[in-house]
């Protein structure tokens, strides 16, 4: 299981990853995990003490800038709020101590999501037209919600938004400009 340690970085404008937190998984760490891999793929581990599974590390792809730098290709790791709490760490430069391995479970979808989809057959046509991993982000974004009543906003937003074809991205947009219009 390779362990290795690196820094938490924070990208600028950078269309959809906008101010995301992450951090970069050196190639030679990933061709030990998954030789010649060039698709996300997902790890579980630790951040530090903190536990993490069913964690996608996302293609950086190639630019000009990383060729050079003798980094074309690898992958990045995003570092989301849960994970930047349960380390204790949420700012860039911060130092943490990561141990990886392939984690092959199935995922898991929300049963709450799944319930809602059997009652709207329109909504549920389109969720499975979706990728597995844009399914996941759907799911994850209700189990993570912190309270009930933000869990249930959530799954009404799901539903609604994947009735109206919309993926997750689109979702999220569409709602938050409900809110601010």
């Amino acid at each position: 299981m390779p362990s290795f340690t690196t820094t938490l970085l924070k990208f600028g404008e950078k269309g959809d990853k906008t101010r995301w937190m992450y951090i970069e998984i050196p190639i030679n760490v990933t061709d030990e995990l998954k030789p010649g891999q060039k698709k996300t793929f997902r790890v579980k581990g630790t951040l530090d003490d903190f536990p993490i599974h069913q964690i996608a590390l996302l293609p950086l792809g190639r630019s000009v800038e990383r060729i050079t730098d003798g980094l074309e290709g690898g992958f990045m790791m995003p570092i989301n709020a849960a994970m930047r709490r349960g380390m204790g760490k949420h700012d860039e430069g911060t130092t943490v101590r990561v141990t990886l391995e392939v984690d092959d479970e199935p995922l898991a979808l929300s049963a709450d999501l799944l319930a809602c989809l059997d009652d709207d057959p329109g909504a549920k046509r389109h969720f499975d037209t979706l990728a597995k991993s844009h399914q996941q982000y759907f799911s994850k974004w209700i189990e993570d919600a912190k309270s009930p009543e933000t869990k249930e906003k959530r799954l009404v937003e799901a539903i609604r938004g994947l009735a109206m074809g919309m993926n997750f991205g689109e979702t999220i947009r569409y709602f938050r400009k409900q809110k601010l219009g």
